[in-house]
């Protein structure tokens, strides 16, 4: 009877410890991204458009690129020539028949050609765009036949995550004291009556000066981005992950 009675009571004051805190949220993706060309010219190829799930490195969109193919192919018909020559001269050498200044000049003709088609390839490599990381597609701003430049950036396609989210959760900065990392996070989005829970894995460092309260981020699946909502903290006695030891 004793034990019930102690139980009892270390419930009662760990429940009057916890308190419920009134928080609004805006949903975010967990990851997002703008997507543009970092080079100039004409979109040939869409590879994809709205809603398109794509992963990490898939090709997305790509420019008419024949002139720096016919560039990088004959490029590659003088490197064929040029290591000829050099391992010709190399012979040469190694009979004693050139000096070596003549030897040095075929071998920076060779190495001055191999560098070219690397610069070839990374321009070339920046006239397909993909994707950053696994994701929906979720605006697309180009068409074909539109013209880019890489000193004017535009916005091809706009990038998130499909499934995770983010919960920026604000709640009243009197209360900096009391919420912690780890604590329960019920919530309802604005216009649905399903009340989720989440748990608080991240606070922001410092509060807003313009509306005194201090944001926080909860971990959500397969919400719509944008929409916002409200709940309750219930917060827990648990010092170690308070506010002030997130800052640190």
């Amino acid at each position: 009877m004793k034990k019930i009675i102690v139980l009892a009571l270390v419930l009662y004051f760990t429940n009057a410890q916890a308190k419920e805190i009134y928080a609004t949220f805006t949903i975010h993706a967990k990851q997002g991204a703008n997507l543009a060309f970092n080079y100039s010219g004409i979109i040939k190829e869409l590879h994809v458009d709205i809603m398109s799930v794509v992963k990490k490195d898939d090709i997305l969109a790509t420019l008419a690129s024949e002139d720096l193919v016919a560039t990088n192919n004959a490029s590659k018909v003088t490197l064929k020539y040029a290591i000829l020559d050099h391992k010709r001269h190399q012979d040469l050498y190694q009979k004693n028949l050139i000096d070596k200044a003549l030897l040095d000049k075929y071998a920076m003709a060779y190495e001055a050609i191999k560098a070219k088609i690397d610069v070839e390839n990374a321009i070339y490599d920046k006239t397909i765009l993909r994707a950053p990381f696994d994701g929906v597609i979720t605006k697309r701003m180009i068409e074909l036949g539109d013209v880019v430049s890489g000193q004017m950036i535009k916005t091809a396609f706009n990038l998130q995550s499909e499934h995770a989210r983010i919960l920026v959760v604000e709640f009243d900065q009197k209360y900096n004291s009391d919420v912690n990392i780890g604590d329960t996070f019920l919530y309802k989005v604005d216009g649905d009556d399903t009340q989720y829970e989440g748990e608080i894995y991240r606070i922001y460092p410092e509060a807003n000066s313009d509306n005194r309260k201090i944001a926080l981020q909860v971990i959500a699946k397969d919400l719509k981005v944008g929409l916002f909502g409200e709940g309750k903290i219930i917060t827990s006695d648990d010092s170690n992950n308070s506010i002030k030891a997130s800052q640190e």
